[in-house]
């Protein structure tokens, strides 16, 4: 029998890498299954690499789900989540016991740590999240900015439940905190100079006051206050050198001697990062050229990013353009941005994983 041709074995290799790529989509629920299930825990608390059988134990789930366990960690395992150890400590068993283990991505998900990221995955797989971007294709074919206009002109208002619900802003606040305390690390440890010689700093779009109380707790003679929405931080209390205030970005902001702008202008168009920046020029306009805008965000490098780094700005590119009518920006566009808001000086440090410190002055 003839071996298959090449125009077959063509049809059949995409087929494999269409098949790979609609079911991407299981992975993150997956990770989700694992937050559930509290496996980062159990084995973190085994203290050492776990068999396949210990963990459904500890689990405590009925027997006929271990192999969907061991599915699910395989799988896992496969993306970078887990690690695999085999081992075969019977000789009259041919089959190799298997043990699972923490890799730096799922130490990440361990509970109870100031690096817990397991909100913000909660938040990305949230349904009310997700359902919006089963729209991408009419929103493409529409007028609309953004997603939520395109659902909203269809009569649908389930989209906007984040405004509505505060279950659901307790998700996106949990999950945005998650993510702002594992900047401390580097903040504080790597990037301590950049807050030396400052009296006061403003945290623009600061939400509950995460990042500022790394900031107060590293510097307690600098005055740290929050600027975000009523909604946000009407309720808060600050205490001697932590202090919120609620406020439109895009008309004012306080005076400081810097003003620290993280993970907000990814949200907005080139039009409003620029008002926000004047407005940040402007708050710090006091202090001359000492005076400094710190702006903590993604950065777009096709050329220099690995392939996993850039596959996931890929995909956060498409969130952000469909949800906010925005983008990731390169490092020419970021520069771009500040010469127009009117800055002279901008430099650049990678940090934070995906993101990088960006730091204007006058």
């Amino acid at each position: 029998m003839d071996g298959i041709g090449d125009e077959t074995s063509e049809f059949f290799h995409g087929q494999a890498q269409l098949y790979r790529v609609i079911n991407l989509w299981m992975a993150p629920l997956c990770v989700k299954c694992a937050i559930e299930l509290e496996i980062p825990d159990i084995i973190h608390k085994h203290g050492k690499p776990i068999s396949l059988s210990h963990l459904v134990s500890a689990l405590k789930i009925p027997p006929s789900k271990t192999t969907f366990v061991k599915g699910l960690m395989h799988l896992l395992a496969h993306n970078g989540i887990f690690s695999i150890t085999k081992s075969n400590n019977n000789e009259e068993e041919s089959e190799e016991e298997v043990s699972y283990d923490l890799t730096s991505a799922s130490k990440l998900l361990v509970s109870g740590t100031d690096h817990c990221l397991s909100p913000m995955v909660l938040l990305a797989t949230y349904p009310s999240m997700i359902n919006l971007y089963h729209h991408l294709g009419k929103w493409a074919r529409g007028d609309e900015s953004t997603l939520k206009e395109t659902i909203f002109n269809e009569g649908n208002i389930a989209c906007d439940l984040f405004k509505q619900n505060p279950a659901d802003i307790a998700v996106v606040q949990e999950g945005m905190a998650s993510d702002s305390r594992l900047i401390k690390v580097a903040l504080i440890r790597d990037f301590k100079y950049v807050f030396d010689g400052l009296s006061s700093i403003v945290d623009v779009g600061g939400g509950t006051g995460t990042v500022a109380k790394i900031i107060c707790e590293a510097f307690p003679n600098l005055k740290c206050t929050v600027l975000d929405l009523p909604e946000v931080v009407s309720n808060l209390s600050g205490n001697t050198n932590l202090s919120f205030v609620f406020g439109d970005m895009f008309k004012f902001i306080p005076p400081a001697d810097a003003v620290l702008i993280k993970s907000v202008l990814l949200n907005w168009d080139d039009e409003d990062c620029i008002k926000v920046l004047k407005n940040a020029k402007e708050a710090i306009s006091s202090k001359g050229n000492e005076g400094k805008v710190i702006i903590i965000d993604l950065v777009f490098d096709e050329r220099h990013d690995e392939n996993e780094m850039l596959e996931g700005k890929l995909l956060l590119n498409i969130f952000f353009t469909a949800k906010h009518n925005s983008k990731l920006r390169s490092e020419q566009e970021w520069k771009q941005l500040s010469l127009k808001a009117g800055f002279k000086g901008f430099k650049m440090f990678p940090m934070f994983g995906l993101r990088s410190l960006i730091m204007l002055h006058p």
